[in-house]
Order: C-alpha cells, then structure tokens, then sequence
C-alpha cells in the first residue's frame, strides 16, 4: 500500500503540472526510495529467519525424538528448554554438561553421549517461530561463550525458564535484545553447573574411579534456589543421585547397569549414596605412620618391654620385671623388620629349621647348644632334639609319659595341655603328632628369644610367667599340666605357683612334672622333692607314678592327678593350703592377684568340671553338658546357640575362606581368631595343618571354657592393649565383629598398628564388620601399603580380606619409656 500511495503523489504533482522547484522533485525521488529501502529491510528481517527457524526446530525436535524419551516433571514449574545440536565431532571427551533437569547417558556403543532433558511437551507444541528464532540465537551465543571458557561449554543445555503458559505469552511481546540477554544469563548458570555435572558423568563412566568424584546432585523443585547461586560451588555430597525425572540409557547399555546399577546406573540408592560419602570422607584422612625405634628394635613387645615401668618396680623377687606392665598410651608406630628377614619357612619343615635372618639370635644356642636346644647351622637356625629333659628327640620323651600313665591317652582323652616353661617349644611342637594341643609359655628372660623361636617354627607359644597375677586362663580347662625342668619353685611360699596350675587343671587331670629333683640324689633335689611330696599331698594330688630314669634321655617322670571330689579337702588334718572363699571366683583371671587357696571341686552334674569332656575328636562337635541351662550369646538356648554358631563358621569356612579369597592355606600355620566366642572358626580348621589361638576379649561374654571344653585353647585379652607375643607372630588374623566395638574404647590407630606388629609380611588379616568399620580399616591399612585381597559388603555388613606389604615408614619415633 506505501508503494501505491507514493505512485498517486507522483501522478498528482504531473498532471497539475505546478511550478514546483526541480530540486523538491529531487528531494522527494530520494525520500521515496529511501522509504522502498527501509520498508524492503524491515520485511526480509522478520520474515525470511522465521522460515529458516522453523525448518531448524523442527529438524532438531525430531532429532531429540530419535535419541531420548522426556520423563515429565512433576514440578508445579514447567520448564522452557532450548534445544541444541549434539555435534559429538565439536565435543571434548569430557565435556559434555547438563544442569539440575539435564543427565548424560552413557556412551550409547557408537561413540555418542546421548543428550537427555526434561522439558515440558505441552511447551514443545506452544513454541511459536519467533520464540525458537531467539532461543536458537540464544544458543548459537551459549555455545561460543562455552568455548571462551576454555572448551567446556560445547553441549551445553538452557536451564529452565521457570515460566508459566501466561508467562510465556508476556514474553512474546518483549524484544528480541531482552530475551537474548536473558537466554545469556541463563547459559551462564548452565556453565557454572555444568563444571559439577562433568565431574559426575565421569564418575559414572568410570566407577572405578567414584572416590574422587564425588558431587552433589539437587532435586528438581530446587531449581530455583540453584539458578540463584548456581556461582557458588556445592557441598561435596552423594554419588550418582539421579533425580527421579531423569530416563535410563536403552539397548545394550541399559542391561550393562541392570548388573552394576550401583556403580553406574542412571538411578542409585540411598544407601550407595552414603556408603560413598562415608567413604570417600574416610579416604580424606591421612595416616602418618613412623617406625618405632626402642632398645628392642624388631623384637619390640610394648607390654614387655616398659623399661621405665620395669626401673621403678619396688621389687622383682617375684619376676614381676617379667609380667606385663603396659604403657598408659600404646604406641602408634610400627615394628621395624630384621635386617634381610625372608619369608618363614612353611611347617612341617619349621619345626627342623629356620631362617636365621628372621630370628637372628645366638645366644640361646651358645647357651643351650650342648643340650640340642638350637644350633646355627649356616643360614639356617636348627632344632636337632628338643629341650633339656629330651636331647634325642621330643617323640620319645612324649611316648614315655604315656608309657608311665596310660590314662593319659594322648589325642583321646587328653587333648589340651599347658606346657610351663617351654623353652623353644619342642614337647609341643611334636605333640601335634599324637593330636595334641599344646598352650606353651616362657618368660623373655636370660634364654633370649626362645618362645620367637618356638613361634617361629609354627609351635604355639606366648610369653608369660608365674609372677603375682593368674594365668589369663579360666579355671579347670587343662587336660595335662607339665614342666620339663621348667625351673619354677613350685614348694615356696606355701605353693601357691602350684595353686595356680591346681586352679587351671581339670578335676582328673594330670600335672607331668619331670626335672631334677625327681631322679637326682643331690641335697638340694631331694629336699625340693620332699617338699613336692607334702604340698601335693596336702592339696589331695594323688601321685600315680614316679619312673626310673628313661635310657635314651637319661630322665624320670612323676605323675600327679587331681582329686575329682571334694571329700578329700574335708578330711584334712590340717586346712593348709586353706580353701578359696566361695566368692572367690576360678575363672576371673584378668590381673587378678594369685592367691595361695584352693577351689573346690565342682560336684553338681550340671556344673562345668563335675565330668570329664567326650574324647577327642568328638568333643570338637558336641555341646558341653553344662550349657543346657544357660542362654548363649546370640539370644538363644545355650545348645542350639553353640550348634548355629558351628554350623555357620562351617559354611562360611568352607564356602568362602577356603576357596573364595585367593589364600594359600598351606602357607597358613599360625593363626589367631581375635573374637574367637564359641570358637568356631577355628574347630572349622581342624583338618588343616594349622593351629588357632583362640582371643575372647576381657570385655566380652565368657565363652573361653567352651573353647577348652571342645578340644580348642586360647586366652583371655584385653585389644586396648599389647598381645604377649613377638612381631610377625602369625600368618593370618580374623577379626569378627570387633573393631566396631574396640572403636568405642580404644585408639583405634594403636591397635592396628598392633595387628600390623604381631602379623608378618605377607600375612593375611580377615574383618567381619559393619560397614563403616570396615571402611575406615580399609582406608588405614591402605596407607600402610598393604594388598587389599577382597572386600564385599551387604546389608550395612561388611567383609574385608588384606595383605600386609613388607612397607615400612622411613620417619623415625623413639618410644622413650622402651629404651635402655
């Protein structure tokens, strides 16, 4: 209509023929054509990029349909999502992005992240040509200001506009410099958000990798909120927390996260999303671990060698520089190795020979070499006879006292023994022979290292004395109690280091005594031997045999048994040695002073001693007879309690730890169940070549005379403390349920460093334990450098299997109270 009307002017000013000027036509001409020009401008701009722009979006909606299916929010908000081209060829490996609507698929098989969003379809039908003319301009701007920002933004999806339909009407109306610029406020939150989401997707490709990648996803009906402060960074927060509008991959990926939906999956629990986080906070910590240094050096024993503690002892007439005199702090810090130290020599072979790096001591073997102890034989420590009291061979002697007291019955009826005084342990070591088991303890005096030595060759043994306290045993467990010349004065002061042995020995049992004063005519002997004679009689020992002089070992044996009954107690002459008060109780054992009295006799057919345990082996399986009145220690009868508890160690034994975590076990000779209850971990070892030193912790349920009572032994601890035992005492330690609970009470940090003291390099270390617990080991023992083997967790209960490495510390930390 402009052009007509402009012509009509022209027509008019000719046919009127007026005397206008020649430079009004002029100016007119030009002012018209200037017209045509601007009018022509206007026209091709709003007319010819909306037939472009409707050709684009439609091409890109049906490209966003070939590739994703939109999950509906169920927010009140509806959401305005532009759509942009996923060229993967302008895209870097990892920086394709979305914000709190937006989630990556993984790879889709072809070498394509598929772009998943959430947008509203009533929105993708109401989208007029101009609105996804600015939005597609929007994005054209997005998509360089991501590459300004160093490549990170080429994939980049619109947040949502957070408008309504009406909303939306409004905006139609505004200019297009208006929307653009907040269509450019709003690619910036996106970038901003996006750095995050790049974390996460990465996570999620590589969950292998998940510890450091942890970041916190926001709900949906927090978008708000986080268009608001999308600038700040995030708490750290859970893994993988897929919102609940987001879409799962299809095809071949979606079966690959139906088998690790916990790792990689679009969607994850709560549970995973915490297990991560507790863990990843656990992998924060840092554990400094330095090397002990103490006048002990790799022979260090904390409780034993208190040398402070020791100097100020008021006296050691009773050996009490012997006994266990604990720091108020345990150490921290870790056992150096012995110089050139190898990997001990595997049982049988051990109990012959040993690698003299490993135990490099030689004084024990100029002592006690004439008399077969030990003998340094080239790179090698050897064991040619046994002890003292059996030059030619520790079978012989073992063979005699049966010989000299048949109801002995070595592996039949008497099955546990207490060797006292054992030297390098080799009475115990070949009782294995005849099925025996043998606790054997000496003291760390002048005989240097001669229980490392008897561990060291795969033999049962601890460091302990007759001082002033009990025996960490309960009352009336031992089957035989012997000594072997093992130089202990059992007649003084009233007997009471031979009340001690009456208080750990079974009614019936035996005490083998075969040193010096029984065959030798000495004055000194013969008067030992008749003291012997009036204290064992005056506590009711009946003497069943004293031997003549053996002719390959050149010793005797004298046998003594303990009453069964009380009646013998009641017609005493004289009350000496007194009896125990009745509250007095056998079983408390746990730095319990000794006390020069006797328990009676248990009578009562209910009660633990009043009958001898079944024979061996079928003591190992049967339910002691005293429990059937009691409640045992998961809530149930006492008898089916013990039967669950077996049954249960046996499966898991034979289903998991036998075959399940790559463990050599004939590689496996000393062994220690730290929470042992019932024992049935180690009775579910009893056909292999190995033996358990069974721990029941001073704060839990006494099972420890069930222990004894099945054919087992162990002892009675306290975890916040050092074990009476070498460093690299076993290859393999077990732990159920019991760090969660040391944690409550102890320096977790110490008694690690515990486990990794009595533990030798290359030994295995097994944790049951809640989750957390077992998180937190594994994060500790992680930084020893120790081999994580296994790990497996269900139902917040955890498993851990380790390793520990041959690492130690280069940072030195001298233990001042442990040096000379």
């Amino acid at each position: 209509m402009a052009l007509g009307k402009y012509s009509r002017v022209d027509n008019n000013n000719n046919n009127r023929k007026s005397s206008s000027s020649y430079c009004s036509t002029v100016t007119i001409v030009v002012f018209v054509g200037l017209c045509l020009v601007g009018i022509w401008m206007l026209t091709s701009s709003s007319v010819v990029p909306v037939q472009t722009g409707n050709g684009s979006a439609e091409e890109k909606k049906n490209q966003v349909e070939d590739q994703v299916t939109p999950v509906t929010s169920d927010n009140n908000d509806s959401s305005n999502t532009s759509d942009f081209e996923d060229n993967r060829g302008d895209l870097l490996d990892d920086a394709t992005k979305g914000d709190g609507n937006v989630s990556l698929a993984e790879n889709d098989g072809k070498g394509n992240l598929n772009t998943q969003e959430n947008q509203d379809k009533n929105e993708e039908t109401k989208m007029d040509e101009s609105k996804k003319h600015d939005e597609q301009s929007a994005s054209e701007g997005g998509e360089k200001s991501g590459d300004d920002s160093g490549g990170q933004g080429d994939s980049l999806e619109n947040s949502d506009d957070k408008k309504s339909d009406s909303d939306e009407t409004d905006k139609k109306s505004d200019s297009n410099e208006n929307d653009k610029k907040s269509e450019e406020n709003n690619e910036k939150s996106d970038l901003d958000d996006g750095d995050k989401k790049q974390d996460e997707s990465s996570s999620e490709t590589n969950g292998d990798q998940v510890d450091n990648q942890i970041e916190d996803k926001v709900d949906q009906n927090d978008n708000n909120e986080l268009e608001k402060s999308s600038d700040e960074p995030k708490d750290d927060g859970q893994l993988k927390n897929q919102s609940s509008n987001e879409v799962f991959p299809s095809g071949a990926q979606s079966e690959l996260l139906n088998e690790t939906v916990t790792q990689t999956g679009s969607f994850s629990t709560q549970a995973t999303e915490s297990k991560i986080e507790k863990e990843t906070q656990l992998s924060s910590k840092k554990y400094s671990w330095k090397l002990c240094n103490s006048t002990a050096g790799p022979d260090y024993i904390p409780c034993l060698d208190n040398l402070e503690a020791i100097r100020h002892l008021p006296s050691t007439k009773h050996y009490e520089h012997r006994e266990r005199h604990c720091p108020e702090e345990p150490p921290t810090c870790l056992v150096p190795l012995p110089e050139r130290y190898k990997r001990p020599i595997e049982w049988p072979e051990s109990r012959e020979k040993i690698w003299y790096y490993n135990v490099p001591h030689t004084k024990l073997a100029q002592i006690k070499g004439h008399q077969n102890w030990v003998k340094v034989t080239g790179e090698y420590l050897t064991f040619p006879g046994g002890g003292t009291q059996f030059k030619h061979g520790a079978l012989h002697y073992i063979d005699f006292i049966e010989e000299s007291v048949p109801d002995v019955a070595w592996g039949k009826r008497s099955r546990v023994v207490l060797d006292v005084g054992c030297g390098v342990a080799s009475f115990g070591g070949f009782l294995f022979d005849r099925s025996v088991v043998a606790m054997s303890f000496a003291p760390k005096d002048e005989h240097e290292a001669q229980v490392q030595f008897a561990l060291e060759r795969g033999i049962p043994a601890v460091s302990a004395v007759m001082g002033t306290k009990r025996l960490p045993y309960p009352g009336r467990v031992f089957d035989i109690v012997h000594c072997a010349r093992c130089r202990v004065p059992w007649h003084i002061e009233g007997g009471k280091l031979l009340l001690e042995l009456n208080r750990v020995l079974r009614p019936g049992g035996f005490f083998v005594w075969s040193a010096t004063p029984i065959y030798q005519d000495k004055t000194e002997d013969v008067e030992i031997w008749e003291a012997m004679v009036e204290l064992t009689k005056s506590m009711c020992w009946e003497l069943l045999n004293k031997t003549s002089k053996d002719a390959v070992n050149g010793v005797a044996v004298a046998a003594f048994r303990k009453p069964t009954s009380n009646d013998c107690y009641e017609q005493r002459s004289k009350q000496e040695p007194p009896l125990c008060p009745e509250s007095d109780d056998p079983n408390a054992a746990w730095n319990v002073p000794l006390q020069a009295c006797m328990h009676k006799v248990p009578v009562d057919a209910s009660e633990r001693g009043s009958q001898w345990p079944e024979r061996w082996p079928e003591r190992l399986e049967k339910s002691p007879y005293w429990l059937s009145s009691q409640v045992g220690v998961y809530g149930k009868a006492a008898p089916e309690d013990f039967a669950a508890d077996n049954e249960h160690w046996k499966r898991v034994v034979t289903k998991s730890y036998l075959n399940g975590m790559g463990i050599s076990w004939s590689s496996v000779r000393n062994v220690m169940d730290m929470n042992a209850v019932y024992g049935g971990f180690a009775a579910a070892l009893k056909d292999l070549s190995l033996w358990v030193m069974n721990v029941v912790p001073i704060d839990s349920p006494d099972t420890l005379p069930i222990i004894y009572e099945r054919g087992l032994f162990g002892m009675y601890h306290d975890w916040c403390e050092s074990f009476s035992t070498y460093p690299r005492s076993y290859d393999l330690l077990h732990a159920d349920h019991l760090f969660s609970k040391l944690n409550k009470r102890c320096n977790l940090v110490a008694i690690v460093a515990e486990v990794d003291r009595i533990l030798r390099p290359e030994g295995k270390l097994i944790v049951r334990d809640n989750v957390e617990t077992i998180n937190e080991l594994e994060n500790m023992l992680k930084s020893m450098q120790w081999e994580v083997r296994m790990t497996y967790s269900k139902d917040k209960e955890g498993l851990l299997c380790v390793q520990k490495s041959m690492w130690r510390p280069k940072e030195v930390e001298t233990i001042k109270y442990a040096i000379a």
